[in-house]
């Protein structure tokens, strides 16, 4: 079983604003990122938020610790209801594609471009939470390299949306997506 998680506790920093509940063609980012993974995965969570259209988790083992405390929240969540795998993407990941979970198979392996988008086993619960309470990087990359993941350069690159500017953009490019 596969459970996807949308990592949604950024702080938007750059975009200026909740950038979760910005809308491109008529839905939210949240929304859509949902609507995503609801449609590769047997249940979705969404990490870091209060209020979202699926169950929420908070990240572990607190707010702060960036992309992997949402993953540590989805990895312990997914090991404790017996998933097997976690698919990962971010609240501004638009345009995922339906094949998605095979560009990412065998887990782990992860987006190139944009590492929180992977698909990790649930039994790295161990590996995020030594890194996270370690004093080395605390990073996506570190994460994938110490599971030995794979990067796959997707056949076309998911949208990444950091500014008010790159919505716009996604916006012209999207009619409708």
């Amino acid at each position: 079983m596969i459970l996807g998680a949308v990592l949604a506790g950024g702080r938007s920093t750059r975009f200026g604003s909740d950038k979760a509940l910005a809308e491109l063609g008529g839905r939210t980012l949240l929304e859509r990122a949902v609507e995503a993974l609801e449609a590769l995965c047997d249940a979705v969570v969404v990490i870091g938020r209060d209020i979202a259209p699926a169950p929420t988790l908070p990240d572990w083992p607190r707010a702060g610790m960036g992309p992997l405390g949402g993953i540590a929240a989805a990895l312990h969540h997914a090991r404790d209801a017996g998933y097997d795998l976690v698919l990962t993407c971010s609240v501004d990941s638009v345009g995922l594609g339906d094949d998605l979970l095979a560009q990412l198979q065998p887990a782990p392996g992860y987006c190139a471009d944009q590492p929180v988008i992977g698909l990790w086993p649930a039994a790295a619960s161990a590996t995020v939470d030594a890194i996270l309470q370690g004093d080395g990087r605390h990073s996506m990359r570190a994460f994938a390299e110490a599971l030995g993941a794979r990067p796959v350069q997707f056949d076309q690159k998911p949208a990444n949306i950091n500014t008010p500017a790159d919505l716009e953009s996604a916006e012209r490019r999207s009619h409708g997506l």
